[in-house]
């Protein structure tokens, strides 16, 4: 229900802008959209954060190869990130880029505090260095002489820094970890985690002399703070933490969740507690490591150059039919494989078929048999009771899966009452009941049910597909009505309106025609 619950504070990791985003991380931050509008919506005060880690040698390189200045580079690709986002009606908060002044102010103040309680120290540091992972990795740790991460050469490296005590956390964290299971998730991922804390942690170099793209460190101006300091402090420093305006990290830290891809799950659960247990600030309450989508047998990435372009589904499908399909297709914490043939069948099976047909078969009796008024609902059976029944307890079942991160379960669960609907038209077959007037009064009860169940899904698809809900609200007659979640617990709510036909919600698609034009663009693409 939607008193007020207290705060809830969300974040996804802020993207490398080294060049455009696709669809994986897209994945990423549908997520956190649709988790932050589902609190929202349920009586949560939210803020939900995202942006940009715009540091370090490799955007440095990618400058110097466009001809251009670092700050330069990175302004030009966080417009077309700017862009995706506002396209996918992504409804964050807050957009922190690392390097505003709030951010490099918030991180020399952690700098500090880390330094004055004795956990940072100036070292040399000699390793294995991946600059497209921006990571020093040890002899043990290096692959045929390949980053462990990417699979890319690495090179040897030594120079001086400033080193991060991290090797001091190792027993503090694995007690964290048993006090508060629920810390990181999934439980595979908590496990592995453990295991590597059990190897022992080394210290960490959190300082960089060879380049100059990045904070400098405030004791020393020939270094430059190191990547995961920098990165990692965005989650206090966009609330204003190491400032004087720090009312938001007063009220919304620690951050309920903080949504991460599981290739950063180490950073985010050793690495970002040890420095706020340096510092003497609370830990955020979870981190949740989500799955890779897949494409050709490996991980998308902007390097390998096996990308799906969000863009070109969201032109083609809406934004809608591309957020359901990512949200229900998967499940969190596993990795999924994408194609562009199980996408078109999701959405013609789920959208087209299920709902969409509902919709417009509805409406289109309403107005047929009832002149388009929403009739009143005089009887009751079995079938009507056990569709209204399942209708008005789905919201709770909604709640605990979106509880649990299961995008999908809650999906399912609405798509639960979707086809026990369409089951209720074939039962009760108003057209037949249109046929005997003494039948009015049943034929006015399964109008009246169906647009009522048609309304409850409507409130239960916001977090993921708003603008459908909209339209669906429209051909309903409540577009004017305030979208509130407790009205999904309640069944009868719709006394005197007036239902109006509209477009198809979602028009079927040619599945093998639709194949045909997704790979050409793909080729014309390459």
């Amino acid at each position: 229900m939607a008193e007020k619950k207290g705060t809830y504070y969300i974040t996804t990791p802020i993207y490398y802008p080294s060049a455009k985003l696709h669809i994986g991380h897209t994945y990423c931050t549908v997520m956190a959209d649709a988790m932050a509008r589902f609190k929202r919506l349920s009586g949560y005060d939210v803020r939900f954060l995202t942006g940009t880690d715009e540091h370090g040698q490799k955007i440095e390189k990618c400058a110097e190869e466009a001809g251009c200045t670092p700050i330069e580079y990175v302004d030009s690709i966080v417009e077309t990130i700017l862009r995706l986002w506002d396209k996918m009606e992504i409804s964050y908060d807050d957009f922190i880029r690392t390097t505003e002044p709030r951010h490099m102010k918030g991180v020399q103040d952690i700098f500090m505090r880390m330094y004055k309680n004795g956990d940072i120290y100036k070292g040399a540091y000699e390793g294995w260095y991946c600059t497209p992972c921006e990571s020093f990795w040890t002899e043990t740790q290096v692959e045929d002489g390949n980053c462990p991460d990417c699979g890319r050469p690495v090179k040897r490296m030594q120079e001086e820094a400033y080193f991060f005590k991290l090797s001091k956390y190792g027993d503090k964290l694995l007690n964290y970890y048993d006090e508060h299971p629920e810390f990181l998730q999934p439980d595979s991922r908590r496990n592995e985690m453990k295991a590597f804390i059990e190897q022992g942690l080394e210290d960490l170099c959190i300082s960089r002399s060879e380049f100059d793209w990045g904070i400098p460190v405030p004791i020393d101006e020939e270094h430059v703070i190191y990547v995961w300091l920098d990165a990692l402090s965005n989650y206090i420093t966009a609330l204003g933490f190491g400032t004087e305006n720090d009312e938001l990290y007063n009220k919304y830290w620690p951050a309920n969740v903080h949504l991460v891809g599981k290739e950063i799950v180490r950073f985010h659960s050793i690495i970002w507690p040890a420095m706020l247990m340096s510092i003497d600030e609370p830990l955020p309450k979870q981190v949740l490591g989500h799955g890779w989508l897949l494409i050709d047998g490996g991980k998308m990435s902007k390097s390998k150059g096996n990308v799906v372009d969000p863009e070109i589904l969201i032109d083609r499908y809406g934004i809608d039919s591309l957020k359901y399909f990512l949200l229900r297709e998967y499940t969190f914490g596993q990795d999924g494989i994408y194609t562009n043939e199980v996408m078109l069948k999701r959405l013609n099976y789920d959208l087209a078929n299920d709902l969409g047909n509902l919709l417009s078969r509805t409406v289109s009796m309403v107005e047929k048999y009832c002149g388009g008024q929403v009739p009143e609902a005089k009887l009751r059976d079995e079938i009507d009771s056990e569709l209204i029944e399942l209708a008005v307890s789905a919201a709770a079942r909604v709640e605990e899966k979106m509880d649990g991160f299961c995008f999908n379960l809650a999906l399912d669960e609405i798509w639960n009452v979707v086809r026990r609907a369409n089951k209720y038209i074939d039962e009760k077959m108003p057209w037949a009941l249109a046929k005997d007037e003494s039948k009015k009064d049943e034929l006015d009860t399964v109008m009246r049910n169906l647009v009522e169940s048609l309304r409850v899904v409507s409130i239960l698809i916001v977090p993921f597909m708003h603008t459908t809900s909209e339209r669906m609200r429209e051909q309903l007659g409540i577009a004017d009505v305030e979208v509130k979640w407790e009205d999904a617990f309640e069944f009868y709510k719709m006394d005197g309106c007036t239902v109006k036909k509209g477009d198809q919600l979602f028009p079927r698609l040619d599945i093998e025609k639709e194949l045909e034009v997704l790979e050409n663009i793909g080729k014309a693409d390459k």
